[in-house]
């Protein structure tokens, strides 16, 4: 009875927040440009992107739509990888004088000590790192032999700053899973405070590496190895925001399942599209920075986002969960979109079933 109560209460609080939209988190895919290869990137971006970087000025003027700035309002630098711009730190000051914090998604490969201090003296508030396993399994799904050394410096440099808000995050796999009590471990070691945990969709380069994906019974893995840690373990531990876990919901994350993408969450992306999350599908997009206002667009449109009933067919037509989940994570909405990519309570279904 006390759970169908939170449950009801909760989508209340969505529906809420769903009719405020107040935007906190603005992602500015700066860069289609990476130094790396990785074989999951959901953005299938490159050396030598067919995408010139956005210039910092039209960003900002995106930006400087935002009337009333909401206060906690939090600019994400992704890409690509962010650190191949050389103006990270102009755009990151021009922002602190607009009273916006911001923060950097990174593969660690060009954090180094200068670059560090660099950009704590901008004002950085938060970074994020991506570590995916141990030696071996990093450099193979980064493609790059010196990736996870190059990954665990960065973090060594984010851990020796007490201000600075910084997590880890880790997209688990079929080749990865068995290495997490291990990689806990070194974290631990390391001085790292926070972690989440990411599984990885077929979208991007994904696609043709099946053995990305998660089976049903390491999913319900995954979900006991957090619901443990997070009870006894000895780092802040949480499995990510991407889609609804059924009665692991009180369990992995510090609250419920809600994909606040085009709710609390917005992007402008490389071409100047107006979006939410950056891995979402692109047709998605509602209005472009160069055509139209940004907070314009925030607060008019966005319809998609913040009223989910379309994502109610497929193997969602009929879910009796379907109030709590409303179609998993927007990100599992591509191409014909007439079904979800992943349905992460079927995963956990199946693997109960052993």
């Amino acid at each position: 009875m006390m759970e169908a109560l939170r449950r009801y209460a909760f989508r209340k609080f969505k529906a809420s927040e769903q009719k405020i939209h107040e935007l906190n988190y603005l992602f500015w895919e700066c860069t289609t440009r990476c130094n790396l290869n990785c074989i999951h990137c959901g953005s299938d971006c490159s050396r030598d992107s067919s995408h010139k970087d956005m210039p910092v000025a039209d960003f900002l003027a995106a930006v400087d739509t935002i009337g009333s700035r909401p206060p906690g309002l939090m600019v994400v630098f992704t890409g690509g990888e962010p650190l191949l711009r050389p103006d990270i730190e102009l755009c990151g000051r021009e922002l602190r004088k607009r009273g916006v914090k911001w923060s950097i998604v990174t593969n660690g490969h060009l954090y180094d000590a200068r670059r560090h201090v660099s950009l704590l003296n901008a004002g950085m508030g938060a970074l994020t790192i991506s570590l995916d396993g141990l030696e071996a399994s990093h450099n193979w799904m980064r493609n790059d032999s010196r990736s996870f050394q190059k990954a665990i410096s960065a973090i060594e440099l984010a851990a020796s700053s007490s201000r600075l808000n910084f997590d880890v995050v880790t997209c688990v796999h079929q080749k990865n899973i068995s290495e997490l009590p291990r990689l806990m471990t070194l974290l631990v070691m390391k001085q790292v405070k926070a972690w989440r945990l990411f599984t990885i969709i077929p979208i991007g380069r994904a696609v043709r590496h099946p053995e990305l994906s998660l089976t049903g019974s390491q999913f319900v893995e995954l979900m006991e190895f957090i619901k443990q840690q997070r009870t006894s373990g000895p780092i802040d531990l949480k499995f990510s925001c991407e889609g609804y876990v059924g009665s692991y919901e009180p369990h992995v994350r510090d609250s419920r399942f809600f994909c606040r993408a085009g709710i609390n969450i917005g992007s402008v992306l490389i071409d100047g599209s107006i979006s939410a999350c950056p891995n979402i599908d692109r047709s998605f997009a509602q209005g472009n920075i160069y055509t139209d206002n940004f907070y314009e667009v925030w607060q008019s449109r966005f319809q998609p986002f913040r009223s989910r009933e379309w994502t109610q067919k497929g193997q969602c037509a009929d879910c009796p969960a379907y109030k709590d989940c409303e179609g998993n994570g927007f990100h599992n909405w591509h191409g014909d979109k007439n079904n979800v990519l992943v349905c992460h309570l079927s995963k956990i279904n199946q693997g109960a079933v052993r």
